[in-house]
């Protein structure tokens, strides 16, 4: 069995910075690529930002990048997205996503695992 959990989100004025952590409950959790996408209101769902296995490569989004930054800590089973000067145009539901091999940090779109995801809403 392969379990996402999200936690972290809420609401922030702009301008704020937040944490989102995944944990993975999973046996060999340094085999998975690891992503995190968000899904506005209304809106089909974006990629954020993809971590490799080791935590050795990271890839984000043009929105993101110089914002928001990706990591994790095989030892915890968790994923972490440390998001800076949060904007109102951030508002989403966010999903941790995961697959198997490093062939999903170049197809993260493909990630076969997803959590339920958490909410994070960034007021004017």
């Amino acid at each position: 069995q392969v379990q996402l959990v999200e936690s972290g989100g809420g609401l922030v004025q702009a301008g704020a910075s937040l944490a989102l952590s995944c944990a993975a409950s999973v046996r060999t959790f340094s085999s998975y690529a690891m992503g995190w996408f968000r899904q506005a209101p209304g809106k089909e769902r974006d990629f954020v930002a993809v971590v490799s296995s080791s935590g050795g490569r990271t890839y984000y989004a043009d929105s993101v990048k110089g914002r928001f930054t990706i990591s994790r800590d095989n030892a915890k089973n968790t994923m972490y997205l440390q998001m800076n000067s949060l904007k109102p145009e951030d508002t989403a539901v966010y999903y941790c996503a995961a697959g198997i091999g490093d062939d999903y940090y170049s197809h993260p779109m493909a990630m076969p695992y997803w959590g339920e995801g958490t909410l994070v809403t960034v007021s004017l």
